[in-house]
C-alpha cells in the first residue's frame, strides 16, 4: 500500500503509520466497572515496581494503584491484573533506566558515520550520537507491532516534512523524518510505552521529535538494530 502527504508527496509503505485513529488522537482506553480481586501471575512483580507492600497478594490497594498505572499508560483492559502485558511495560522501564547516558555501550550502533540516529528496538531507546560522543537521549521511542516491526539496517534519512499528515487516517505526523519506505520518527500524542506499538515508524514525544529534527539532516545515517518486545 502507499499513502499520499497533503503536500502531494508519495510515501511508499503503510507502516509509517500510527496506531488506528482513536488511539492516536490518545483517547482514553475504556473503563472496567470495578477492580479486579485476582491475583496476577506478576503480582510480586509489579507490587515492587509501584512501591506496595510485597506479599503476593492482591489488595484493594494494590488493584487501584495497577489500574492507575495501566490507564496512565493505555493497557487495556485496565482492571488492575497484574498480567503479562503490564509487567512488560514495567520490566522495560526497568532496563532503559538502567542504561543510563551511556546506550552504546555494547557498541552495536556504529561509530565510524559522524553523526547518527540510532534505534535499540530490544529496549525501545533512541539516541543521536556522533561518533563515540552521546549528542542527545537516550529517549523511549514506540516502535512497530507484531506483523508491522521496524526494520533493521543501516539507513539514512531521506526526506522530511515538519507538518506530515497520514491522508489514510487523517492522522498528523509532526516532524515527520523518513529514512526507509515509509517509516519515520515523528511525534505522536502517546506514551512511548502505549502497547502494542507503532505500525512501523519510530515514534516520539512531542520534545523528541523536535529535537530530532533541529538535529538530522537529509542524508543523515540511522541504524536500527535489534527486536521489539513480542515481536
Amino acid at each position: 500500500m502507499r499513502h499520499i502527504g497533503r503536500r502531494g508527496v508519495v510515501v511508499l509503505g503503510a507502516t509509517s503509520l500510527v496506531a488506528p485513529l482513536t488511539l492516536a488522537l490518545g483517547a482514553a482506553p475504556a473503563q472496567a466497572a470495578s477492580c479486579t480481586a485476582s491475583k496476577g501471575p506478576y503480582q510480586k512483580q509489579v507490587e515492587k515496581f509501584l512501591g506496595r507492600p510485597v506479599d503476593g497478594r492482591q489488595s484493594a490497594a494494590d488493584c487501584s494503584a495497577i489500574r492507575a498505572f495501566q490507564n496512565k499508560h493505555g493497557i487495556t483492559p485496565a482492571i488492575g491484573y497484574a498480567g503479562p502485558v503490564t509487567w512488560g511495560v514495567m520490566d522495560l522501564m526497568n532496563k532503559q533506566k538502567a542504561v543510563g547516558k551511556n546506550p552504546n555501550k555494547d557498541g552495536k550502533c556504529p561509530t565510524n558515520k559522524g553523526r547518527i540516529a540510532c534505534v535499540n528496538l530490544t529496549l525501545q531507546l533512541s539516541w543521536v550520537q556522533d561518533g563515540k560522543k552521546l549528542v542527545y537521549g537516550p529517549v523511549p521511542v514506540r516502535t512497530g507491532r507484531d506483523g508491522y516491526e521496524t526494520r533493521t539496517g543501516l539507513k539514512k534519512v531521506y526526506w522530511r516534512d515538519i507538518d506530515h499528515v497520514s491522508t489514510l487516517y487523517d492522522v498528523r505526523m509532526p516532524y515527520s523524518q523518513f529514512f526507509d519506505g515509509g517509516q519515520a520518527f515523528h511525534s505522536v500524542g502517546l506514551r512511548m510505552w502505549n502497547p502494542p506499538g507503532s505500525h512501523g515508524c519510530v515514534n516520539m514525544t512531542a520534545k523528541d521529535a523536535k529535537k530530532y529534527w533541529s538535529l538530522l539532516k537529509k542524508g543523515d545515517d540511522v541504524y536500527v538494530y535489534g527486536r521489539k518486545p513480542g515481536t
